[in-house]
């Protein structure tokens, strides 16, 4: 979505029917059906890893540091994602907006804090892969749940206090044609927009990239140069793989989020977007979006680990049905499907495959 100022300069996530130079809306059936597509698609695949990380610890596995930060992935995701319908109802009204100040100051403080949280829980997570793959017997005591709670408490008091200023100014913006926008109204639109822009950049964007990036370098320095046998390679195999999803993970989040960030600073040397950049906006906010909706199918395809818990819990859900089924009609069902004995035993570990030693 974008924020507003009085020259109607876009700033942020918040509305994404910006104006042209001219004023004409550029808004059309074709953003809200994507949107509509990237909303639906979203829910659907990140209320999956949800479910089957709950079914998890519901079948007394323990969770495990990936299982913490993937769950509270999941669920910034999907409050990212509950400002789609919103989105979607100003594309269709030309950027007005019909909810009231108050809907607009938590719809559009809830847009950012969920970009930024995302940012932030993909730092933790490749921190995380740094100890695990560079440390891992060193800083084996660091890696454990309750640590990776306590970071996931501080990940969002952290995003609420950089958000501060969304929950200051954020408020309705008169239009010319007697209806409101949802906007943030900064007291100084000239000098405010600027260092606004750049204090987002920095703390959402360019910060996290770089410390992303550098871990992921000593990685991948510490897997082209190691030869100890410790840990065992078993463990060393699996870790790989974590470290491939958060690999993927991350490159998808930068793909997604750095043409956002790019226009956002281009837009601070352009007086009167043309319609062409106010387009390419509109695409960069889609990427954005659509990041929410890539990150559990990452993890569908890239773990067999949880492939294998998530068809776990769908047979359970299967058996439920048909044992109904069977008791109504008065006759059976039959199915081919692992038998009660093979799902008391013990549960794998972690629904995603870790090299760390047992925690």
């Amino acid at each position: 979505m974008d924020f507003y100022n009085d020259t109607h300069v876009s700033l942020g996530h918040n509305n994404s029917s910006a104006r042209a130079a001219d004023g004409a809306p550029h808004s059309s059936a074709i953003l809200p059906v994507i949107f509509g597509i990237i909303c639906f698609l979203g829910i659907i695949g990140n209320s999956i890893v949800l479910y089957t990380i709950m079914k998890k610890t519901k079948c007394h596995a323990k969770q495990t540091v990936p299982d913490i930060f993937i769950l509270n992935l999941s669920i910034v995701d999907l409050l990212f994602l509950l400002g789609m319908p919103f989105l979607i109802h100003q594309l269709l009204g030309n950027g007005s907006w019909h909810f009231g100040a108050t809907m607009c100051t938590v719809i559009t403080a809830l847009d950012s804090n969920s970009q930024i949280v995302s940012t932030y829980i993909l730092t933790a997570m490749t921190l995380d892969r740094y100890l695990a793959t560079v440390h891992p017997i060193r800083f084996n005591y660091v890696r454990t749940p309750c640590v990776a709670a306590v970071v996931i408490v501080m990940v969002w008091g952290l995003s609420f206090l950089t958000i501060i200023p969304v929950w200051m100014y954020a408020g309705l913006m008169p239009l010319p044609d007697g209806l409101v926008a949802c906007a943030l109204l900064l007291p100084d639109p000239v000098n405010n927009t600027y260092w606004f822009t750049l204090y987002q950049f920095f703390l959402a964007f360019a910060m996290p990239f770089v410390i992303i990036c550098l871990a992921f370098f000593k990685i991948l320095q510490n897997m082209s140069t190691s030869v100890a046998p410790l840990p065992p390679r078993s463990l060393r195999v699996r870790t790989r793989k974590v470290t491939r999803m958060a690999v993927v993970i991350c490159l998808a989040f930068f793909i997604c989020w750095a043409p956002y960030y790019i226009l956002q600073l281009i837009h601070l040397g352009v007086q009167k977007p043309s319609l062409a950049f106010s387009y390419a906006y509109n695409i960069a906010i889609s990427m954005g979006y659509a990041n929410s909706c890539i990150n559990p199918f990452i993890f569908i395809i890239l773990s067999d680990t949880f492939k294998r818990q998530f068809l776990r819990a769908v047979h359970q859900i299967n058996r439920k049905i048909h044992v109904n089924t069977s008791t109504t009609d008065g006759g059976s069902v039959s199915m081919r499907m692992v038998p009660d004995g093979g799902q008391q035993g013990p549960a794998p570990r972690e629904m995603i495959p870790s090299n760390v030693a047992p925690q």
